[in-house]
């Protein structure tokens, strides 16, 4: 479901965006996060999670990470990941030329 990290337009941060989409249940991420010891910040419409480095959670699944450095990025990722059961996307399958 989430691809690798990417840059954001604006080079600030990392961010993960499902493919294909999918809506989060911020009540329920917020739970999960918080019986991890995890302090969570809820906007409504957007959870701020205290890791290093803060991350956005968005209700459209997109998950924003404040900083530049990518290691750090990942990591956040793989904890964020391992708390919320994400699933890492398969590969898509490459596309085949028809022959002739």
């Amino acid at each position: 479901m989430y691809r690798k990290l990417r840059v954001c337009s604006n080079s600030g941060a990392y961010e993960a965006i499902p493919d294909p989409p999918r809506p989060l249940d911020l009540a329920q991420v917020r739970r999960a996060l918080e019986r991890e010891g995890v302090a969570v910040v809820d906007a409504r419409v957007m959870l701020i999670v205290g890791l290093d480095p803060e991350v956005t959670v968005s209700r459209n699944g997109r998950l924003l990470f404040k900083t530049r450095d990518p290691a750090l990025a990942e990591r956040a990722f793989e904890r964020l990941r391992g708390i919320l059961a994400l699933s890492e996307a398969e590969p898509r399958p490459k596309s085949r030329s028809k022959p002739g």
